[in-house]
């Protein structure tokens, strides 16, 4: 087939095209991928239009075989149950997680419905390695992996989002989220190296789906949501389908508010057996007020003048709220070009603009009593073109099974967030007055939109031989542009950065259902700024190296997994002792533990999920010296998490779930340590006809405890007890 070389020179092409740093290059890049899926298309045709085969004896034309129908991401489909025995994040394609030499955590729709869940942090609370992490009520999806940040590595259907973007998923509108712990640069680039989360978004089905919701709860939740799907053609090829929540919602703390606005239709073209095509939408509009936590004196430390009320709000709800409007855009296509052949493209274009004001605390005054605070005024307008083209390939050679998937993914943007540092008086704390007015610059206080260009080249390798060893394989190549330009500073620059990530594994299937495996990789975050000598920061890495075990029952109704892992961040910045108010990349630290996970769908009725996560984290270099050899903050060493779903056997409609979770207390750098917790949750479900109704309780005991804090001077109190009830009807 004369196609493939020149598909070949098309990527290589494609590649030197995005490395180049000349004008006329960078206007070429959007338009590199065009020739590139052309020519996958063109093979495509091709291969359909090419002539019968003729059978030799007779002469005659043989009948083609009829190709098997495409699905686009048909293992989302599977989104029920606790034990899933599939994902593929991990592969960028369906693989067991059995075969999979990295700890890959799966959240199910199913699981989600059950806990009454209504944010990312919340679904995830029942996977190993994820740190319950908080910074207050602020609005955003904060994530914290294997000791480390990873709130900018929060994936929509494999594609990296905006990473400055105010961003808040919607759980309603995803099948499952998929959780790809360390370093995972080898196909998604620049990334955190804890890990990635994978929200994997509802698309059309072939058959008809109908629900509405509407629940209501604690703190004045309330909340409308509807589910469509309807097929558009006898085969159920084309289909729409539309997700939809409306969402009100006060807060414990007083003044604290959100109200979210979300749609998201989808469409599937019928394009034959071969080929599926989805189209895609969402808009959403949120408007909030940001409650971002209170004080340590008074509430976890003591303070001369009294205690605190854990829902007291520090900030000004006179000087305004967070008021966001996003959009994206985009398509997902796949053809089957052979038997043994795909071609893939996603693409997105996303949009985000908005305001954010908001009152922030500073330190303490000395008498315990003034709470010093800074008033900001943010503007904030992002775009992102993210593409992803790849081929799956797969065949057999040397008496091994090959699944390779190789690829180009570039993005394209440009940001701005410019702000305003305001001044605003201190707020007694034990006689809060507020409506004080800010006094705001006329001049921005920070103005520096940037345009990033980043293209990756990357392959990965499944390769099964032998009896039940399995390899995993990837190597990767990224080259990154980000132009700034200063507006406050007059300053304008560039900067450039390039990084080859490589990953390996091996899995030994030992005996049906039983593996071990080990693996390495490695993960690259370019950062902005410069040394004092004028130097841009070079990229932060990180490297992984983890082994473990995984089980899965033959029937697939039991799934477990043990990992131990070792992780390394190279090149953290840290205070230039030299020069005040520069930084230098000296920092290193490290997290080392293990995780066990448990997931259950047995026949008897009872459902499970757990997970228990040992982390020993803490700061190996760095010019603090006080800080070197502590742990990192807000990573506990210990969780341990439950929850379980039990349908009574004589009551066939009736689902009881239970659960909980134990965090140890968490110590790092700030002057205090956020004590151990333990939480339980409960639900009850009836299932009609066409009808559910569910009624939970989240934190049943009413505990008061603090899962979070911004820095030294703020502490982050958790919900108390909260109630819901839902009503979903399906027509």
């Amino acid at each position: 087939m004369s196609f493939q070389p020149s598909c070949a020179a098309l990527a290589s092409s494609a590649a030197r095209t995005f490395a180049s740093p000349t004008p006329s290059a960078r206007k070429a890049r959007f338009f590199a991928l065009t020739p590139l899926a052309l020519c996958f298309a063109q093979a495509a045709m091709a291969q359909q239009a090419a002539a019968p085969p003729v059978d030799p004896t007779s002469n005659a034309n043989v009948t083609a075989p009829q190709l098997q129908e495409v699905r686009i991401n048909a293992s989302t489909e599977k989104d029920m149950g606790f034990a899933p025995v599939e994902a593929q994040t991990a592969g960028k394609a369906p693989m067991r997680r059995l075969e999979t030499p990295q700890s890959v955590s799966v959240v199910t729709r199913e699981q989600m419905e059950s806990r009454q869940i209504v944010n990312v942090q919340q679904a995830l609370q029942t996977v190993a390695g994820v740190s319950p992490v908080n910074f207050g009520r602020r609005g955003f999806d904060d994530i914290n992996i294997r000791g480390f940040r990873s709130t900018e590595s929060i994936l929509v259907d494999g594609l990296v989002q905006s990473p400055g973007m105010w961003a808040k998923l919607q759980p309603y509108g995803y099948e499952r989220f998929e959780v790809l712990k360390g370093s995972a640069s080898v196909l998604y680039g620049q990334v955190q190296p804890g890990g990635i989360v994978n929200a994997v978004s509802k698309r059309p089905k072939k058959d008809a789906l109908n629900e509405v919701g509407v629940e209501v709860g604690s703190f004045g939740q309330r909340t409308l949501q509807a589910d469509v799907n309807k097929p558009l053609s006898e085969s159920g090829k084309t289909a729409l389908r539309i997700n939809a929540q409306v969402s009100n919602a006060d807060d414990p703390t007083q003044f604290v508010y959100r109200k979210d606005r979300w749609f998201a239709p989808s469409l599937s073209i019928d394009l034959g057996a071969q080929t599926d095509l989805v189209l895609f939408a969402t808009y959403s509009r949120s408007e909030w007020m940001r409650q971002q936590g209170i004080t340590p004196y008074g509430t976890l430390l003591p303070n001369r003048n009294g205690t605190l009320s854990r829902t007291m709000f520090t900030g000004d709800p006179a000087f305004g709220v967070y008021d966001v409007e996003s959009t994206t855009l985009g398509y997902a296509l796949e053809h089957k070009v052979s038997d043994a052949m795909t071609f893939r493209q996603n693409v997105r274009y996303e949009t985000e603009k908005g305001t954010g004001n908001f009152v922030s605390n500073q330190a303490l005054q000395a008498n315990q009593r003034l709470q010093n605070r800074q008033a900001s005024r943010q503007y904030m307008d992002y775009d992102l073109l993210a593409t992803d083209t790849s081929m799956l390939t797969r065949f057999e050679a040397l008496g091994a099974k090959h699944q390779i998937v190789t690829g180009l993914d570039v993005r394209s943007g440009h940001s701005l967030l410019a702000s305003r540092t305001c001044r605003i008086g201190a707020l007694d704390l034990f006689a809060p007055v507020y409506g004080m007015q800010a006094v705001c610059p006329t001049a921005l206080t920070s103005d520096a939109p940037a345009k990033l260009s980043v293209a990756g080249l990357y392959a990965q390798d499944q390769i099964k031989f032998g009896q039940g060893w399995t390899a995993l394989v990837g190597l990767r190549r990224d080259w990154s542009t980000n132009d700034t330009d200063n507006r406050v500073a007059n300053t304008q620059t560039r900067q450039k950065d390039s990084a080859t990530t490589l990953s390996a594994g091996l899995v030994y299937e030992f005996k049906p259902g039983w593996a071990a495996y080990g693996s390495y990789g490695e993960s690259f975050l370019p950062q902005s700024g410069l040394t004092f000598a004028g130097s841009p920061f070079v990229p932060e890495t990180g490297k992984q190296w983890e082994a473990g075990v995984k089980y899965e029952s033959p029937n697939g109704q039991l799934t477990g997994a043990l990992a131990v892992f070792d992780l390394v961040r190279e090149n953290v910045t840290t205070a230039d002792l030299a020069n005040t108010g520069f930084s230098v990349q000296t920092g290193q630290q490290r997290a080392r533990g293990l995780e066990v996970e448990l997931g259950a769908d047995m026949k008897n009725g009872w459902k499970l999920t757990s997970a228990y996560t040992y982390t020993q984290s803490k700061v190996t270099r760095d010019n603090n010296a006080a800080i070197v050899g502590l742990p990192l903050n807000l990573t506990p060493r210990h969780t341990l998490t439950a929850w379980a779903t039990y349908k009574l056997p004589q009551y066939q409609r009736i689902t009881l779930g239970m659960g909980g979770r134990y965090v140890s207390e968490q110590i790092g750098s700030y002057p205090f340590t956020l004590p151990s917790y333990v939480v339980a949750d409960a639900s009850i479900s009836y299932a009609g006809d066409n009808y559910r109704v569910t009624a939970g309780v989240k934190n049943v005991f009413n505990k008061a405890y603090y899962d979070g804090a911004i820095n030294a001077n703020v502490v982050s109190p958790a919900l108390p007890r909260s109630f819901n009830l839902g009503v979903t009807y399906f027509f």
